[in-house]
């Protein structure tokens, strides 16, 4: 799954009014038009609730309700790596609590937060499917099974370097 990065900027404004289009004041257009900003932008921002509450004459309030109601939306942009924590049945008996705990710790967020440098975003799911590799989580479509808090410790600080080389060579490279 590819998610947007929250610094690109080619993804802009101007573009997403052309996806208003298809819709011609029918009945249920609302969540539609909120995943279609969601699919653009990588969550819903303000400019977008502006734009779909012009074009559908649906006022503002409501479509914040709407989408503080569905937990598919978000209002914040998330962070280049998603962490799933599993805290399903057989992750929760074999302490996905303390995998939680860990992540918290180690990147200074709670659950449904972003780190300050957009890097991180920490999510908790009812269940991965992968009950027996127990406690998993996901890091973007990497599964990562059978973990200690030291194996998640290493986990993301070897992401945090790849990213830190990253940036090293794109630097270099200018």
């Amino acid at each position: 799954m590819t998610r947007p990065d929250s610094t690109d900027t080619s993804r802009d404004a101007a573009s997403f009014p052309s996806r208003l289009w298809r819709y011609h004041g029918q009945q249920g257009e609302l969540i539609p038009l909120l995943q279609s900003a969601q699919d653009h932008f990588g969550y819903v921002p303000r400019r977008a609730i502006k734009q779909i509450s012009a074009t559908t004459n649906v006022p503002e309030s409501t479509i914040y309700g709407v989408i503080t109601f569905y937990a598919q939306f978000r209002l914040q942009p998330i962070g280049k790596y998603l962490i799933r924590v599993c805290d399903g049945t057989a992750c929760h008996v074999s302490q996905s609590q303390m995998l939680i705990d860990t992540v918290e710790d180690e990147l200074d967020i709670e659950v449904e937060g972003t780190t300050e440098d957009g890097l991180f975003t920490l999510l908790t799911v009812a269940c991965i499917g992968c009950c027996s590799l127990a406690p998993v989580i996901m890091i973007n479509d990497d599964t990562h099974g059978n973990l200690s808090a030291a194996m998640v410790r290493k986990l993301l600080k070897k992401v945090r370097r790849n990213e830190r080389k990253k940036a090293k060579a794109s630097a270099g490279g200018r």
